[in-house]
This record gives C-alpha cells, structure tokens and sequence, in this order.
C-alpha cells in the first residue's frame, strides 16, 4: 500500500462567498492508501461492509428489521436506484451494498434537531465535508434561515407555508418561481407537485433526469415513439447477447450484476464498453451464494472495449457496417431483418448510405478501438437468434451527441428486429429511485399537449403551454435574476449541477430558497436570501397523515412497473411530514381551495390522490385495486408492442454522420465518477474498494504515460482548469492516481470536480450537462 505525500496538507477552501460560506468541499486530505484494482464486484466484503454501515448507523434491531423489508412485496422500495425486483420470488435480503448503505443513512438514529442549528452556524457547516454533513443524522424539524442570520432557527410548519406562500404570490410572474424534483419523490406527490406548480402558473418543473437520462428521453422518444426502456427483468436473463455501455454497474446499479450472472449462466455473451475496465463489468461474486461468499466469481464479459471517452458513436456505427458486410455474405435476410424494416420502419435506405460511406479510418479515430476488435464483438451480436439488449447509463447520455449517440444505438437494434421482441430491446438504466416515475407523473418542463389536456379537464382550470426551464436553464434564470424563488424536493441541487461556482451564484440571488430533506447536504449552506429546511419521512418509516391513517405511496422502476413502497419503521422524528402532505399545504397556503380539488385535504389520503391519477393519466385504470396486489403492475409500452408513437408511426433510423469530442492537443478529456461509497451526491464513506482507493475522495486517475510525458509523478498534488466559454473554472490541490485508462483521458469524483463542468457544455437537443468529457488543462499544484 502506498501512502501519500500530499495527505496532511490541508487548506481551507478558496472558493468561499462574501458571507464566509464555503461553496466547495475543503481541500483537506484524509489519508489515502492506494491498493490494487479489484477484478469482480460483491462477494464477503459486500456482506461485511453492508452490516458495518446499517448497524453503524441504525442499530441492530432497526437495522435487521429494515434489511428484511427492503424491496420486499410487502415491504419498501430502496431509495437508492431504480433496478426492478424480481416479479416472482425475492429473496429475504433482496438488496445490494449501496441500497443497504442508502438503508443505514436513512434509518440512522443520529439527529440533526434544533440543537444542532443552535450550536453550529452556517459558515461553519460549510466548512466540512459532504461526508461529515452526511454523518451528522436525520433533521427533525422545519428551520429557517432568516436574511442576515448566521444560524438556522426552528419555525412551525404553518409559518413555513405562510413564508413561502408570501413570496410566491408577490412574484410579478409565476415563471419567477421554479419547482425542482429530486427522483426520490414518490408517484403521488410528484403529481399533486406538477399540478400545483401549473395551476399557479408555470412549467417550470427542472429535475435530476435533466441530468442524467434525458438525452435517452429525447432519442427513445424521436426513435421508437417512447422515452423509456423496451425490456423486462425476464427479457435480459434469456438474451443472447447484452451489451453493458457507459456503465459501472457493480457500483451504480448492483442488483443488476445477478441479472448479468443469470443471463451469463443461461449462455448469454455479455459485451462491457468503457473507458474503465470497472470491476462489476468484469465478474460477479454472489453474496447470497456460498461459492461467491468464498470469493468465487462469475466472469461475466466475454469481451471489453475500453472505448475513447465519446466513441461509442463510432463504435456502434462500426458495428453496424460490420453486420452489413456480414448479411451480404449471408443468405438473404439471414441477418438483417428486412421483413421488420419494411413493416415497422422508416429511414433505412439514408441511414444504409451512411454506414456504408462511413470510412474504417474515421471510426477506429473516434473509437480508439481497431476494425478488428469490432469485426470480433459485431459477429457475436449479428449470430444467433439476434436477442440483443443494450443496456446504457450515464457513459452515453452525458455528452455533447448523446442524443445522435443513442439513436446510433437505436439503429443497431432496428437493422437486427431487435425491439419488441422476448429477449431483445432497450434498457436505459436509471440512477434514481422513481426517476422515471416522476416524469410519468408530470414533473417535466414540456409536457405534451395531452397532459395538459387532461389536468385542464380534470382540475378545471386552463395549465401554461410555454415550455418552463430544465435545471441548466434553471441556474442561467436564477444568475440572471429572472426567477428568485427556488423550491426543491428533494436532492442536493448545488451538488448535482454543473459549474458549482456559478451555480452557488445563482442560487444566493434568490430571494427564498427551499430544501425539503431527510439529511443535511451543502446545499442547505449556500442558499437565497433566506432559507427553508422542511424535513420529510424516509421510505422505510410509516408516514401517518393528521387521522393516524398509514399513508402506502407508489412508485416506478426503471421498467414501468409501479407498486406500492410500505414504509414499517418508526420515524425519526413527530415533527415530519410526507412529502405529499409538504406539497398538499403548500398548495393549499398558495391558491387556497379551489373548485376542483382541496390539496390539503386530497394530500392526507393517497387513495384519493390515486383515483385523480387514474382520471387524468393513460395507464392507470383501477389505479387503487391493482397496485395492492404484491409487485405492482406494468405499465402499458407502446414500442414493446412494435406499436411507434412517433411523428411518422414508424420506428425511425437515424442517419446522422458519426461524431466525437474533439479538444486541443494540450488538453485531457476529465469524465466525473461516483466513488463506491456514494449514491450520486450522497458520500456514504471515503473508500473506493473496487478501485484500490481507500480513505480518499480528493483524487484524479491517471494514464501512467501521461503522467510521466508530464512529469506528475505517483501521488503529486496537481490542479485542473477548464476555460470554455472563457469563464475560467480551477480546483486545486488533487491527489494524481496511475489508473488503467485511455490516454489524455483522466477521471475523478464529482461533486468534488462539478466546479469545472462548464454551465456552457450541453447535450444538444436535450440540453444535459456534459459530466464525461470535459477538456481540462493539468498542471501540479505550486
């Protein structure tokens, strides 16, 4: 193991506001060793380090009992990401090492109580660490910050309502106002949420999948009619073959790797592409298996791209001409599906001369990958039965051509008929628990006329049809001050989004700044002008409403299953609300009863809110009666029935000429990571098993050449400085880590390196913040 040089430096942060108040992390090091790389994910030391966090945190008896009903049909939904459970049978521990961590954090008996704002003031807490402010425990009660203050004081729930309310009515335009969604949100509250903010009169409705998936939105939806994935748990465990693209699953989505081992052992060939070779992309040690407990793992790749940060563009297209040259060889229509084509597709003959014309030499350019290795790989995917799934995350959707990246997906899979069928589809992985519930419920800026429609009719009222901001234009408002009030449920808004110090600008010339939590996060210290904290139950605690009634919401996973999420545990605190009764007294403290709903009262029973869904939604007949049953029901999917809602009824191919980014010669291309121990924003602990890394976030990986081309060596402390746009962005004083990764191409934890994601660089069409290639000039710390 080796120890660095760097790890009792410590400064305080340079990037501190007028106020004192630190926007970014401290540039403290906290001792890092640096191990091997490990080779498969889970196994023992995913069992040790699960107990060491729930235990740690909740005790044992509360620990146990939350393990037991984690995704369980009769139990809660993890609050961590949206992998589906099994619709059969589930095991009794039917969670991985990151949802138990998520456990351990939520169910923690720590407290964050009115003592805790008295004894620490703001400028304080923003001295320490994203990590420390996890650790401190859950907030029980609703705080404010009042303008000039330096700490947060209690205020009744009432008076909460009756502040926010003051500054919402006396905006001169309801777009001044903008309500951001964390996918943490249940179903009923996101759509009370989405009707609330409309019928005050905006569409200014920003949330996380802004940031992740909205670039697959955008593609699905032009592509194959629908934004979301076309597959089920059952269709990846009979694939032939499943393609694991801009991915870390053994850190990001675990459960998945038992879908992955499944499919492998039923002879599934699975493809991993990504600039890292990360160890859940290459085996699998069960937990829940003897053999995996003694460090037995599954190898579940049997080939690896480690693709230029942004080639996968030309990569697929690669593929695509491959399968081309190959049904020429073949017997007619042996492996291009022709009859498919003809039926259910348009654009096949201009996205044909593409590929066609598109030359070897461009393509193993922007791929950093040879014709050979994708003869090799495309082979394996055109033989068979042509069960192919491909599953993507944030690798893809964070880029300048996500978009065109993600159609390239789209257009493999049409050339095959790989969609619509058992076995065979698309499989956007979602990072958030309910994300994509949210956006079925209404919580995006740009609804389609039908949503609207439907509120309209529903609730009586006539809803805005301008489209409202995303996040990105969101934070441009706020800098701009042409919007001052900023209400988020859920998250950690400063922390998720690009460019923090601009960003941190934005939110402090707000006039009012709300956070409804479970945790303290940095985003409760750099704030508007005054500030809220409303604390909120957890998934796993039993919300009662104002009758003693247990309130039971919903929730959707990433394949359109929506069930129910039954919290059993006690809350921390007598002074939470749900997060539906937040919105339902908001609402109410804002636009009074109106004719068609009473929200505070429609908030204190989720079976009302459900029967307004059924009535206003497509998909939710017998909302009530069916999502009792154990496990749900699925959602209706169009495309899975090779049925296209798009503009010409068809599924469309794409023909856009391959991209990738492009930088000048001096620049590295930085791609953020999560660390094994966080759950986006969340930081659980400072460890990074997988990677070697332990006791450290404050880091940057390395090609060893490129470091000594350099003349960095092992462990230097080194700064990063990003100039788009010509606003100058720099943080100091990283730790230089040899890692196994593509030259010029370097890597390392947001939110930490979020200062130096420019506000400027976004996914075209859907507007996304570019998190994986970022062009940074490096230089070691004086």
């Amino acid at each position: 193991m080796s120890k660095s040089p760097g790890e009792a430096v410590a400064a305080s942060s340079k990037q501190d506001t007028d106020s004192g108040v630190a926007v970014e992390p401290p540039e403290d090091f906290t001792g890092i060793e640096v191990g091997k790389a490990k080779d498969y994910a889970a196994g023992v030391h995913a069992v040790t380090s699960s107990f060491k966090h729930v235990f740690g945190q909740a005790g044992v008896v509360r620990g146990v009992e939350g393990m037991l009903k984690l995704n369980q049909k009769n139990g809660f939904d993890c609050p961590s990401c949206a992998w589906p459970d099994p619709d059969d049978h589930r095991a009794p521990t039917e969670f991985c090492e990151n949802g138990a961590k998520a456990l351990a954090s939520e169910t923690s008996k720590r407290k964050v109580d009115s003592e805790f704002f008295r004894k620490h003031s703001v400028v304080e807490i923003s001295k320490e660490s994203d990590y420390w402010m996890e650790q401190q425990g859950r907030i029980t009660d609703p705080v404010v910050l009042r303008e000039g203050a330096t700490h947060y004081e209690p205020i009744t729930w009432d008076d909460a309502f009756d502040m926010i309310a003051e500054e919402l009515k006396a905006l001169d335009d309801p777009n001044e106002a903008i309500f951001y969604t964390s996918g943490r949100t249940v179903n009923e509250c996101a759509f009370l949420y989405g009707v609330f903010a409309r019928m005050y009169g905006t569409n200014n409705l920003p949330d996380c999948s802004n940031m992740c998936h909205e670039s697959s939105g955008a593609a699905l939806g032009a592509s194959i009619g629908v934004g979301k994935g076309t597959v089920t748990l059952e269709d990846l465990e009979n694939a032939d073959t499943i393609l694991v693209v801009g991915q870390n699953p053994g850190t990001n989505h675990p459960r998945m790797l038992a879908t992955l081992q499944t499919a492998v052992r039923k002879g599934a060939e699975v493809i991993a592409v990504n600039p890292m070779k990360e160890a859940g992309l290459v085996g699998f040690a069960h937990p829940q298996e003897v053999v995996g407990m003694l460090g037995a793992s599954t190898p579940l790749t049997s080939h690896f791209h480690r693709v230029k940060p942004n080639g996968d563009m030309a990569l697929f297209a690669g593929w695509c001409k491959v399968i081309f040259d190959l049904d020429a060889a073949a017997e007619e229509g042996a492996i291009i599906d022709r009859e498919f084509i003809a039926e259910h597709s348009v654009g096949f003959d201009a996205f044909e001369e593409k590929t066609k014309a598109t030359s070897w030499e461009e393509i193993e350019t922007r791929s950093g990958l040879s014709e050979s290795e994708i003869r090799e790989t495309a082979a394996i995917i055109a033989s068979r039965e042509k069960k192919v799934i491909t599953c993507w995350a944030m690798g893809l959707t964070q880029q300048v051509n996500a978009v065109d990246t993600i159609r390239e997906v789209v257009n493999l899979h049409l050339m095959l008929g790989a969609v619509g069928r058992p076995g065979a589809g698309l499989c956007p992985v979602r990072g958030h628990s309910n994300v994509q519930g949210d956006r079925t419920m209404g919580i995006f800026e740009k609804m389609p006329a039908a949503y609207h429609d439907a509120i309209d009719r529903v609730f009586e009222f006539t809803s805005p049809r301008e489209v409202g901001y995303d996040v990105v234009n969101s934070i441009l408002a706020m800098h701009e001050e042409r919007a001052s009030v900023f209400f988020a449920m859920g998250g950690n808004f400063l922390q998720a989004t690009p460019d923090t110090q601009f960003t941190a600008e934005a939110l402090q010339n707000c006039s009012l700044t709300v956070q409804v939590s479970t945790k303290l996060n940095r985003s409760h210290v750099v704030t508007g002008k005054q500030a809220l904290i409303l604390p909120c139950f957890g998934r796993s605690e039993e919300a009662l409403n104002e009758a003693g009634k247990p309130q039971i919401p919903t929730v959707e996973n990433s394949m359109g299953i929506v069930h129910q999420s039954r919290g059993t545990l006690k809350p921390i605190s007598d002074h939470l609300l749900s997060e539906t009764q937040i919105i339902g007294r908001l609402a109410h403290a804002v636009l009074g009863e109106q004719k068609a709903i009473n929200y505070r009262s429609v908030s204190e029973d989720l079976d009302e809110v459900r029967k307004l869904i059924e009535q206003t939604l497509d998909g939710f007949d017998d909302f009530n009666e069916r999502v009792v049953k154990p496990g749900g029901f699925y959602l209706p999917n169009a495309a899975k029935e090779r049925d296209f809602h798009t503009a010409s009824g068809k599924a469309e191919f794409s023909a856009v000429p391959i991209s990738s980014a492009e930088f000048a010669g001096d620049d590295f291309v930085l791609m953020t990571v999560r660390s094994h121990d966080q759950f986006n924003t969340t930081v659980y602990g400072l460890h990074d098993r997988y990677r070697g890394i332990s006791n450290e976030r404050r880091l940057v990986f390395m090609n060893p050449d490129d470091m000594k081309e350099a003349g960095i060596k092992p462990m230097a402390l080194v700064d990063l400085t990003n100039e788009t746009d010509g606003r100058r962005r720099h943080v100091s004083k990283f730790l230089a880590v040899p890692y196994e990764i593509p030259s010029r191409c370097v890597a390392g934890y947001y939110p930490e390196l979020n200062p130096l994601v420019p506000i400027s660089l976004t996914a075209i069409q859907s507007n996304t913040p570019v998190s994986k290639a970022i062009p940074v000039k490096i230089q070691l710390s004086e």
